[in-house]
């Protein structure tokens, strides 16, 4: 079983790289598996619509099942093995309503898993002194080498193959959180006592650093809805496109490999608002980019926009959300990106019909709001990290 200091992060790390290597073969193919399977474009938009929902759904109140039980490798293990059940149910029918239930079950027990692998690496972090952010960049590794695979997978024309390295990767993910050891003794989680994380969540302030957390990553939605569109229509190849795409994951990567030495002078409430002025920066821009050079520079803020804004909101978290409650907190964090993504993307779809270019300055206006909400909130959330470095 890996315990040593040294060995145990590089495990996190490939916990993290089996569940995203899975992610990376389904965000970008698995319509395309939808579409071999003959339902419509509608058809295919339903079910994606559906999980969506039961993966927001579902999100937070698994991640406090698990804390509840205090087992969280277990909980990643069983969920694991319920989404491959799910998956292994979609590759052995083949009609349509089968599709609508096994996608969702999919989801709901597959989302949490990142919350939960994110609670784990956190407490890793403070029983060992090991840097979250090397042990997460592995996930993003893992998600750049699952899209050249899918890529693969797909050229090859057989849409079960792509359902097998999702099972593999879903499968992987449990056995590598099972062989890992626990972390959180029982004593803590009786020092958490049952009434806090009541108080915690409950607050208004909170509830602020939730929404801003969420509305931060739900600025990427005309990113994730439209950029590839929109680079297509401006005369970009098909090659360069993944080039960009590629770029803006790999220094999402060097960001996180390079957090730590980056922490002594940036707390989580300067990540975020760094996020936030980068988004800015982003967006208002990227319309206005019209050469590969130019648009690939703008690519490189991609570190800032989301690889910033996930390490201040998930470092100011773990902070402030009692220890027994961190895949909770993490939990809630990932339903409000989805509520707000899902949100963003409504809204960017009829402004791109208007002019291609209004989403991306919704998407800077977003991030302004998020920029002046926490410079509003800095002295209340700068007291409460305080109190939890002393506590």
């Amino acid at each position: 079983m890996p315990e040593t200091k040294t060995g145990l992060p590089g495990w996190v790390g490939a916990l993290f790289a089996s569940h995203f290597l899975g992610f990376g073969l389904f965000l970008p193919f698995f319509p395309l598996v939808l579409e071999a399977r003959g339902l419509t474009v509608d058809e295919i938009g339903f079910v994606l619509g559906l999980s969506t929902v039961v993966r927001i759904a579902a999100n937070p109140l698994l991640t406090n099942l698990s804390d509840r039980s205090g087992r969280r490798r277990v909980s990643i293990f069983a969920y694991s093995v319920l989404s491959g059940v799910f998956l292994g149910g979609f590759a052995a029918t083949s009609d349509i309503t089968s599709a609508w239930v096994t996608v969702a079950g999919l989801m709901a027990f597959w989302s949490p898993i990142v919350p939960l692998c994110d609670a784990y690496a956190l407490d890793v972090a403070r029983n060992t002194g090991a840097d979250y952010a090397r042990m997460r960049l592995w996930g993003s590794v893992a998600f750049v080498v699952a899209n050249l695979i899918g890529g693969w997978l797909v050229s090859v024309g057989s849409p079960l193959l792509l359902v097998a390295g999702l099972a593999v990767s879903v499968l992987s993910t449990g056995v590598v959180a099972i062989c890992l050891p626990g972390q959180t003794s029982r004593h803590e989680e009786e020092q958490a006592g049952p009434d806090k994380p009541a108080t915690v969540f409950r607050s208004p302030w909170f509830i602020a650093v939730l929404w801003i957390g969420g509305l931060l990553q739900a600025t990427h939605a005309a990113y994730y809805g439209f950029s590839t569109l929109y680079w297509v229509n401006a005369g970009i190849d098909k090659l360069s496109i993944g080039f960009l795409w590629a770029i803006g994951v790999m220094a999402e990567i060097a960001l996180f490999y390079a957090a730590k030495r980056l922490n002594p002078r940036f707390g989580p409430l300067q990540f975020l608002m760094i996020a936030a002025g980068g988004s800015i920066v982003r967006w208002s821009l990227f319309p206005l980019a019209e050469d590969l050079a130019t648009i690939a520079a703008l690519q490189i803020l991609h570190a800032v926009s989301f690889g910033a804004a996930h390490l201040g909101a998930v470092g100011l978290l773990s902070k402030v959300v009692p220890r027994k409650w961190s895949a909770t907190g993490q939990g809630l964090l990932s339903t409000s990106s989805g509520l707000q993504l899902a949100l963003g993307l409504a809204i960017c779809g009829p402004l791109y019909n208007l002019n291609p270019g209004y989403p991306f300055w919704v998407m800077a206006l977003a991030a302004g709001v998020a920029l002046i909400a926490l410079l509003f909130l800095q002295p209340l959330l700068s007291v409460k990290l305080q109190a939890a470095e002393r506590a």
